[in-house]
């Protein structure tokens, strides 16, 4: 099994104080030495991105906005999303060398990959940036897959503790992408999308799976999504490539949520979505960062992550697990099987 890592740090895109800040790459980045990774994966240089494919799901008066933005020197696209005059041309690097593993894997190179970019994507919609993101990576990297090389269906699985609103308006009406998010939901928590009925309209119907979960989720209540929910959907679509939106933010300690996982439960997580892209699809598998604001989960999860696409029943740990009684989502769980079908 041979694993790819593109790294994309984008430093010049950094606001002090900010959560999605410059720091977070170089953090992953320093625990993956310690812990000798780049003796057991390869690497590969970052490759910007063309307008044409970033266009393919984003409005060219969006595109057009962010570079107008950055050459007038304005600071903020949103009450929340920063941009500095390297903005643009890291958007584009980001995107870019999601499209360039997906090529690396798809053509047989390697076996999977991992691509640890910034800005992060996956609240970018087809017409609007927000939410930290600019462009959406993911979304990009699925229409290359399908343009590039003739995939037919995609899978998308986004475990980022925020909803993937922009992934979703993208692909809503697109029965070619299959669209899982597994997200923290509340009146007040951003960005207040992504409830249970929201599945898809047109050919897309049914290829929007939403799990909108309570606060203090956790390992068990993973599980119980992955194996009584993604598992038959996934079956049954047969994808030919498997993307996820690895956020580690769902982790019990981060800042800007209140999940439930344990580092050892993203591991778990990691490994069984190995194991089921093996199944599926010759275990054509990425995964492509999004969130994550506590510096060490975000870097032991990422190390947990490359532990599980090497194929390493291996992981760390040094969080240990919530100290609170984890929420029971099995009302929840029965609800999703009702809605979407499953027997």
């Amino acid at each position: 099994m041979t694993t790819q890592v593109v790294v994309v740090p984008a430093q010049g895109h950094d606001r002090e104080h900010h959560p999605e800040s410059g720091k977070r790459v170089p953090a992953v980045l320093s625990c993956l030495e310690a812990a000798g990774m780049w003796s057991m994966v390869s690497q590969r240089e970052g490759v910007v991105a063309t307008v044409e494919q970033v266009a393919r799901v984003h409005r060219l008066k969006m595109i057009e906005r962010v570079w107008e933005a950055v050459a007038d020197g304005e600071r903020n696209l949103d009450p929340d999303t920063y941009i500095t005059n390297t903005s643009y041309e890291a958007a584009l690097l980001a995107a870019g060398s999601c499209c360039a593993l997906v090529d690396d894997v798809l053509m047989g190179a390697v076996t999977n990959g991992m691509a640890l970019v910034r800005p992060p994507g996956h609240h970018a919609e087809n017409g609007r940036s927000g939410g930290f993101c600019l462009f959406n990576n993911i979304a990009v990297a699925a229409r290359h897959a399908q343009v590039a090389h003739g995939i037919k269906r995609v899978m998308i699985l986004d475990f980022d503790v925020h909803h993937g609103n922009g992934t979703q308006d993208i692909f809503y009406d697109d029965a070619s992408v299959l669209f899982i998010s597994m997200h923290l939901y509340g009146r007040f928590f951003y960005p207040g999308t992504g409830r249970l009925q929201e599945k898809g309209r047109g050919k897309g119907e049914g290829y929007t799976i939403n799990m909108p979960l309570p606060a203090l989720v956790g390992d068990k209540g993973y599980e119980q999504l992955l194996t009584e929910v993604v598992e038959p959907k996934a079956e049954a679509f047969r994808p030919e490539l498997i993307l996820i939106s690895a956020g580690y933010d769902a982790h019990w300690r981060d800042p800007l949520a209140n999940g439930g996982l344990s580092l050892t439960g993203y591991s778990q997580m990691s490994q069984w979505l190995v194991t089921l892209a093996n199944r599926l699809c010759d275990g054509k598998i990425l995964f492509i960062l999004e969130g994550g604001y506590l510096l060490d989960a975000l870097a032991y999860g990422v190390l947990n992550s490359l532990y599980a696409l090497l194929g390493q029943d291996k992981r760390e740990d040094p969080l240990g697990k919530m100290p609170h009684r984890e929420a029971d989502i099995s009302n929840l769980v029965r609800q999703m099987t009702q809605l979407h079908l499953i027997n």
